[in-house]
């Protein structure tokens, strides 16, 4: 979708569908709406004083201008009281008139940038978060529907709309951000949509491939004969029932200073997970495809700090398997020798993620970071006690913990920070190990979480527990049912963030 920004009256601008924001509880227009309404006659309050729109978050109402202006339709959207808005209230509401302009089959539409209060956000990132929530709302996968027989692209471009010419680059650079944000989390929602027969460890190697040719990026690939050389039990134990070689991909980044220290993101990347040898219930089985959730988000993140240009070094680091039964795969009972040198009893193959990512992160320990961030679909225990709009956060350092969680606020994807206590560690005690891999039904995200920091060492480590958001049951205005990409933002927006200084 093309995004564009330009500096116009609401009353002349020639689109399909002219989106306007409004307040609840408010007796007047804002200036732009106001001139609209007057052009207009009073037709749009008229639909306020009938109750046809009282400016609900998310309520919309269209009307048909029949040639009375440029525009051919109005869509009033509302993003609740002036008191309790937010700039997630403002995705939403984007979100929410692309859902509403799609049964009309508009193919553009232009929207005023609303009166936002500078406490919620200056204008770039008003713009920011208003494209964001077009690019997400708009998402759909057709890919293998062949009785798809609408137009798979009829929005083709959302025109902001600003107050003034001098505003217009704040205005644009925002909009640049929401859009490469955007496009981070469809890319993240693809992966994880496509079926496991496709979306391989191969074919996630070959995504790698396509972002290391943005600029200052390079890939490297471990085979599973360098991996034996490195010693990376976790993964090759992991890897050992499946017909799909293993990869352990490594992107980086490169556009702060030689001497500065690297942020490096360890994502999950199991492209299928079976639950192996421990089979899995077969209800609801299919959604394991998008158990390579965290390592697509670490893929789309790398490419948007390339794209932004952002001046810092990223690293991102994807241990990518299957997890199948058969023959050769790793039973209960077995250990495995892990990278970092510590040993593993084996009591579940069904908890693999742990597996894979505690080699991701010793070898990112070992590249002097300045902090590590791992994201990955880890326990159902996660979705059991956060439910579906909260990312489970665990960590060992309170400053980049304060960080992710305003990342969270300022993305809208919102992090719950749970206990990371060493009595938990009880728990995953091995009677012939140095640790098991489970640690029983109660805390399941605390020892998960436990287990990774073992093969952390010292470096500041924060670990995101995306199974709580990572799949929708249903859709939303930002969100569509199955695939979410929750959490691509919240890592991007971090960046940001840090290369900022904020």
């Amino acid at each position: 979708m093309n995004i564009l920004v330009k500096t116009g009256d609401a009353t002349t601008v020639s689109t399909d569908v002219l989106i306007c924001l409004s307040y609840e509880k408010e007796k007047t227009w804002s200036k732009t709406i106001a001139g609209l309404d007057k052009k207009l006659g009073g037709q749009l309050s008229d639909l306020r004083k009938s109750g046809e729109f009282s400016g609900k978050a998310n309520q919309t109402t269209l009307l048909h201008l029949n040639g009375k202006l440029g525009s051919k339709r109005v869509l009033l959207v509302g993003l609740g009281t002036r008191e309790t808005l937010t700039l997630e209230r403002v995705r939403q509401a984007m979100g929410t008139a692309v859902k509403r302009a799609r049964p009309v089959k508009a193919k553009d539409m232009a929207c005023v940038m609303p009166d936002v209060p500078k406490t919620i956000g200056q204008l770039d990132t008003v713009a920011q978060a208003m494209v964001e929530g077009v690019m997400l709302g708009d998402y759909r996968f057709t890919e293998y529907r062949t009785d798809y027989s609408e137009d798979r692209k009829i929005l083709q471009s959302c025109t902001l709309l600003t107050p003034t010419s001098a505003s217009q680059s704040t205005v644009n650079a925002g909009a640049k951000r929401g859009k490469i944000l955007g496009d981070a989390t469809n890319f993240v929602r693809n992966m994880s949509n496509h079926p496991a027969n496709i979306m391989k460890p191969s074919r996630v190697v070959a995504e790698a491939k396509t972002i290391a040719k943005e600029s200052k990026i390079r890939l490297k690939v471990l085979d599973r004969q360098h991996m034996k050389k490195l010693g990376m039990g976790g993964l090759l134990g992991v890897a050992q029932g499946s017909v799909e070689p293993p990869h352990f991909i490594i992107l980086e980044y490169s556009g702060g200073p030689k001497t500065q220290r690297p942020v490096v993101l360890v994502g999950k990347t199991v492209t299928f997970d079976s639950g192996g040898i421990s089979l899995k219930p077969s209800e609801n089985m299919e959604q394991m495809k998008a158990d390579m959730t965290g390592g697509a988000e670490v893929l789309a993140a790398v490419r948007a700090v390339s794209r932004l240009k952002l001046s810092m070094n990223v690293i991102g680091l994807l241990p990518v398997t299957e997890n199948m039964p058969g023959g050769r795969a790793t039973k209960p009972g077995d250990i495995l020798t892990m990278l970092s040198g510590k040993t593993v009893e084996v009591q579940n193959t069904d908890a693999e993620g742990r597996l894979i990512l505690a080699d991701g992160l010793a070898y990112a320990s070992r590249l002097k970071p300045a902090c590590v961030i791992d994201v990955a679909t880890l326990t159902g225990a996660c979705a059991v006690a956060l439910g579906q709009f909260a990312i489970g956060m665990l960590g060992n350092d309170e400053a980049l913990k304060a960080a992710v969680q305003k990342a969270g606020l300022d993305s809208g994807e919102r992090v719950w920070e749970m206990p990371l206590w060493d009595e938990y560690f009880e728990q995953l005690k091995s009677d012939v190990a140095d640790m098991r891999n489970i640690g029983g039904r109660g805390g399941g995200m605390i020892t998960a979480a436990l287990f990774l920091s073992k093969f952390i060492g010292d470096h500041p480590w924060v670990h995101l527990d995306i199974a709580s958001t990572d799949w929708s049951p249903s859709e939303r205005p930002c969100v569509p049912k199955g695939p979410s990409g929750a959490g691509t933002r919240l890592l991007i927006q971090y960046l940001i963030n840090r290369a900022n200084g904020s």
